[in-house]
């Protein structure tokens, strides 16, 4: 039997930072880590913010229970150290191949053999990544939707290497800590939740890269048109800029101009999204 009581987060950007607070919260002891002490210390500042965010949007949230979470709760930058007793490892890192086949090849020498990987990637295929692990039988994808404490979906997806006892584990383990789970039965390119986004950030990218309309406007389409509550360019500032454009960079031709256009146009201006305070739409600073 897999027991998870340890878990260890690898990347305390945007969604590592929400998927290690969020587990600390639900109960479990965990370590985030990170590669240096500067991105340690930025993690910090996004573990403060979600204190002030769990306050005002999770039902019963308190002093105490936030208190307890920040104590179960602790950063490294040493990863030896950080994986040395884990029973389940977050991959979060940035979703470029090469930095997660890196990541797993250093992890696979360096974490305890009961440990199972999992990866949050939102694009990549598990198996693209199953035989850096040094364990495909106890490796699978755990990805989650960023705004994790209220869009709480967990979509889990083996490979054929893939233990049914570790799949079955990973979708108690998502229940534990407040997620739906959401089983998917064979390998999927973009899972259930990308399946359906990322086609509709990429349309609205080309409509504004190409001209035909600001961003605002096509997010005022989509919100009147559908009902929805959010326009895509209002999703693209809640997931992070940087994250799309990766995607983005590594895709055909066409992709690679939005790429262009996404990063001339914001991300060189430092207009990264909510996080660093404006995107495609200007934020106040969080209280």
């Amino acid at each position: 039997m897999i027991e998870i009581s340890k878990v260890v987060v690898l990347g305390t950007g945007v969604l590592g930072s929400q998927i290690a607070f969020q587990t600390a919260w639900s109960g479990f002891s965990v370590t985030a880590y990170d590669i240096n002490d500067t991105a340690i210390d930025q993690a910090r500042l996004r573990l403060a913010s979600l204190v002030k965010t769990y306050r005002k949007e999770v039902p019963g949230a308190d002093a105490g229970q936030e208190a307890a979470t920040l104590g179960r709760l602790s950063l490294s930058s040493d990863l030896a150290t950080a994986v040395a007793d884990a029973d389940l490892v977050i991959e979060a890192v940035p979703e470029v191949i090469a930095i997660k086949r890196a990541t797993y090849e250093k992890l696979a020498q360096l974490a305890p053999s009961k440990a199972v990987f999992a990866t949050n990637s939102s694009t990549l295929l598990p198996s693209a990544l199953k035989d850096f692990t040094g364990r495909p039988d106890r490796f699978l994808a755990l990805h989650f939707a960023n705004s994790i404490w209220k869009f709480n979906t967990a979509e889990v997806m083996g490979t054929s290497d893939t233990d049914p006892a570790v799949f079955d584990a990973l979708i108690k383990f998502a229940s534990d800590i407040g997620m739906v789970p959401i089983p998917i039965h064979k390998e999927k390119a973009g899972y259930v939740l990308n399946s359906l986004l990322v086609p509709l950030l990429n349309a609205a990218a080309d409509l504004a890269a190409g001209g035909y309309a600001e961003p605002h406007d096509v997010d005022k389409v989509w919100r009147i048109a559908t009902g929805a509550p959010m326009g895509p360019f209002q999703i693209y500032d809640i997931i992070g800029l940087n994250t799309p454009y990766n995607i983005l960079l590594h895709g055909d031709a066409h992709a690679q101009q939005i790429a262009a256009w996404l990063k001339d146009s914001y991300i060189d201006k430092g207009k990264l999204g909510v996080a660093s305070g404006e995107g495609f739409y200007s934020y106040p600073p969080a209280n």
